[in-house]
């Protein structure tokens, strides 16, 4: 799989990128990582790619033209690497707030793709226009802003580099964790057996396999639903476990009232001798 980042800090982005297990599977030839620098395509001979927004306004806008030929570029690598002037589109990305969030799903479909061409913007953003022409999905990390796309499409790089086919050295990573069936990851636990007097659970070092796998969907099934509740409407639950769901939830309400009403009687209490003067 070929990753095409068009950028103006490319050597921000390969930095990250050549190391730990993303860079281990660049060395292995599952990866390939191609930093495009925008200044580079520009016209401009002070290098320069943004200028004032129409109509006014705060910041700069990067312009169509320098960003454009950068992904002309890479189009062309694509098409040459392929052997097929033809290949068509290429997936392009765009990172931005204003768009839907990043998610595992979309990371597993992108990962079918041959190459992916990925848009870092800054200042005030990059002209419509182009956008219009050169990008097919629009990606956000999450509802805040940064000063600029790079670090976006080093996340999406990462979740989506690790779905290839032998990125992982263990097969069963990529399918054990964290929102695999938008369920949370059960707990993990290490050597020793007893860390600052908390002991690793017993059923962990029971040896009986079917009883650990069990505690685990129990224990990702009530994690989830501690920690991100919104998932489990998507997530496929036994009747069983959704008695389990309602239950925690159920105990939780009673100790919130436990401790509402310990509240008000401690403030009962502590107004019955507001006002009183000390006795002598």
């Amino acid at each position: 799989m070929h990753f095409y980042i068009l950028t103006l800090f490319p050597e921000m982005v390969m930095q990250v990128l050549k190391t730990s297990i993303i860079g281990r599977a660049v060395q292995n030839g599952l990866l390939c990582v191609h930093a495009l620098n925008i200044r580079d395509y520009t016209n401009d001979k002070h290098k320069k790619v943004d200028d004032y927004p129409y109509g006014g306004g705060a910041g700069m806008v990067m312009q169509a033209q320098p960003v454009y030929d950068a992904w002309q570029a890479a189009v062309q690598e694509i098409a040459q690497k392929r052997g097929n002037p033809g290949c068509g589109h290429p997936r392009t990305i765009y990172l931005t707030p204003q768009a839907q969030v990043f998610t595992q799903g979309t990371a597993k479909q992108l990962a079918q793709e041959q190459d992916l061409i990925m848009l870092c913007g800054h200042y005030e953003g990059i002209d419509e226009r182009v956008l219009e022409e050169i990008v097919t999905d629009y990606i956000s990390i999450g509802d805040y802003v940064l000063t600029g796309g790079e670090l976006p499409a080093m996340v999406v790089a990462d979740a989506v580099a690790r779905m290839v086919p032998g990125v992982l050295t263990n097969a069963e990573s990529a399918g054990t964790e964290s929102l695999e069936g938008n369920l949370l990851e059960y707990p993990q636990y290490s050597r020793p057996e007893e860390w600052n007097k908390k002991k690793v659970p017993p059923i962990l070092l029971s040896g009986n396999h079917a009883n650990v796998d069990a505690w685990r969907r129990e224990q990702s099934v009530l994690r989830t639903a501690k920690r991100r509740p919104d998932l489990l409407a998507q997530a496929a639950l036994t009747e069983k476990e959704q008695e389990m769901v309602r239950e925690m939830h159920a105990a939780k309400d009673r100790k919130q009232v436990q401790a509402s009403h310990t509240q008000e009687d401690q403030n009962q209490t502590q107004a019955a001798f507001t006002g009183c003067e000390p006795q002598i």
